[in-house]
């Protein structure tokens, strides 16, 4: 049996639910089978009591209080314990089985999104792959949990049926042929039933979607004093929420009081029935009893096979939207199989020009800084444009996607930071010692982050870093990126939320963490680019030219074609900073 979380969900197939649940049910086919076996032992075991005890009662009335009456006392105290031994480690098997399917689930559409990335967000609202998780996944395992109730239903069904045909032909039709009938009445209310939690099932995908964009742009509500209006419209699809589900709470309840009102009435048929067969001689007394109990025994499966129903009804819907979900796919497909070149080979994005040289740190500016950083997320195969870069010669897409994000590691301008301790969040490899936690730390000037957790490395961080600053946010971001050690490192805007002085720290210690492997970066600060061994003048997408910022400084003074918009972008990047950029640089020049 294998542990769970299982390390390797599976790949479903994604045509149909009833696809989706098969694969699901030969995934977990052991569990599954040791839950049915119980679930049909248990079952045959409580059928079995109805038919031992008619005979202990046949047996004491003729022969009294003799041995055949203790052999049945005794027989009846063994189908007890057997079906309370069977139930028990039954239950076991069936939640199992919830898990099993549920956890399945949970950890395919996690692995999913985290493979698909923003991908997935441009296809489906947040709120709805929450709750996928949240729900859908815990709606999918119950018909695993209740499948072994299900069709130990069905094999005791048949089982009672020979033995009450055996007894009497026509109480036994009656018993047979009135329960599917109850069934088949039940079932009307199931397709009805289906629309109503579909719709509710959406109206709560929705309401976790505003939930979400409300909690996350929060600050910026405030800010803007529309908090009230977005209250006013999670409040609105609240009261569709509730009203779906009271829509549905109508439909289960008449389902619910039936379950118990035709049965009941089915139940005193019988009763009635039998009770005219015993008066005219044709069953004896104990047979009375033994119809009697099978007939009350059988509304159980019939609860059951209702029960079910209901619970496919449930893990359709969830299957199709976790369906819906895994369905989205990455903008850039996995499907390179070359081997990837040797360390130091060169990356050249061929649209622009760009060509990052083995061991340069190299800055990236332009009039358009999102021109700037689409050239680097292109470089680390972050969207379908990859084709147009190469590596060593090679189209990037030649390569698997995990060699490649292995050596080649993109930070971007809005890092995300997750919940957790502050070294869990820097070292996202698992393989960094304290001393090199530290030492990234120390290059990206996050002393004071450290300082602030009261357990250091062991502090927890808030949900998205909420309890940092945009630029210690940025930093922290920053100093995991370091950890990763990568061989080719792009860097957009790493610096643009913090203070003049820090920035001058961070971009020379940079400069020294980095030496000997390559690292881009996008930048148009002049302490950042003072630097840097290389800068990479871009306009209109293509590089126009390369060289120090010194140098190229100089040739706008000479009246080059491009350099009156160098020194524009480069002096408006200054001028953002302040005075204390200004006197940041005035140092840096003095020395």
């Amino acid at each position: 049996m294998r542990p769970l979380p299982e390390a390797d969900p599976g790949t479903p197939p994604l045509t149909t639910p009833l696809a989706f649940l098969t694969w699901q049910a030969r995934r977990q086919a052991g569990v599954l089978a040791a839950g049915v076996v119980f679930g049909i032992l248990g079952a045959i075991c409580q059928a079995a009591l109805p038919y031992v005890l008619g005979r202990a009662v046949d047996d004491g009335l003729e022969h009294g209080l003799t041995w055949p009456l203790l052999r049945w006392c005794l027989v009846l105290l063994g189908v007890g314990a057997v079906t309370v031994v069977a139930g028990s480690v039954g239950h076991r098997f069936d939640v199992q089985n919830w898990l099993r399917a549920s956890l399945n689930a949970s950890q395919m559409v996690g692995h999913h999104v985290t493979r698909t990335g923003s991908a997935i967000t441009k296809e489906l609202p947040t709120g709805e792959v929450v709750a996928t998780v949240a729900s859908d996944a815990l709606r999918l395992g119950e018909v695993f949990a209740h499948s072994a109730r299900f069709l130990g239903g069905v094999v005791t069904y048949v089982v009672v049926g020979f033995v009450l045909m055996g007894s009497s032909v026509p109480l036994g039709v009656a018993v047979l042929v009135g329960l599917p009938v109850v069934a088949a009445i039940l079932g009307l209310l199931v397709k009805p039933l289906q629309a109503k939690q579909a719709r509710q099932r959406e109206e709560s995908g929705r309401l976790t979607t505003i939930g979400t964009d409300t909690v996350a742009g929060l600050r910026i509500l405030r800010g803007i004093g529309g908090e009230e209006a977005f209250s006013r419209r999670y409040a609105e699809q609240s009261q569709r929420v509730r009203q779906a589900g009271v829509d549905v709470a109508r439909t289960q309840s008449t389902l619910d009081a039936l379950q118990v009102l035709l049965p009941g009435l089915f139940l005193t048929g019988v009763v009635w029935f039998g009770a005219q067969l015993a008066l005219r001689g044709e069953i004896s007394t104990g047979q009375l009893v033994t119809f009697y109990g099978y007939a009350t025994f059988l509304t159980q499966p019939l609860r059951a096979a209702t029960q079910a129903v209901q619970n496919g009804t449930r893990a359709v819907v969830a299957a199709r939207k976790i369906i819906g979900v895994l369905r989205t796919r990455h903008d850039v497909a996995d499907t390179g199989t070359d081997t990837p070149p040797a360390p130091g080979a060169p990356l050249r994005d061929e649209r622009s020009g760009l060509e990052l040289r083995p061991g340069q740190l190299v800055a990236v500016v332009s009039p358009d800084p999102d021109g700037s950083a689409a050239i680097l997320t292109r470089m680390a195969r972050f969207d379908a444009s990859a084709a147009e870069v190469t590596w060593d010669g090679v189209p990037l897409t030649a390569f698997p996607l995990a060699a490649v994000r292995e050596r080649i590691v993109l930070s971007e301008s809005t890092p995300a930071l997750f919940t957790g301790t502050l070294a869990a969040e820097l070292d996202v490899r698992g393989h960094a010692t304290t001393e090199q936690l530290l030492e990234a730390i120390r290059v990206a000037d996050a002393q004071d982050v450290l300082d602030s957790m009261p357990d250091g490395l062991q502090g927890e961080l808030t949900e998205k870093g909420r309890s940092l600053s945009g630029g210690q946010r940025q930093r922290v971001a920053l100093a995991r990126a370091l950890l990763t050690d990568a061989e080719v490192l792009l860097l957009i805007e790493p610096t643009s939320a913090v203070d003049a002085h820090t920035e001058a720290r961070i971009a020379a210690n940079l400069r020294a963490a980095r030496a000997g492997r390559t690292t881009a970066v996008v930048s148009a600060s002049p302490l950042v680019l003072d630097q840097v061994d290389d800068v990479a003048f871009v306009v209109d997408g293509r590089v126009v030219a390369r060289g120090t910022h010194r140098d190229l400084l100089d040739r706008a003074a000479e009246g080059e074609q491009w350099a009156s918009r160098y020194r524009r972008v480069v002096s408006r990047a200054a001028a953002d900073d302040g005075d204390g950029a200004r006197e940041a640089m005035a140092e840096e020049g003095a020395r």
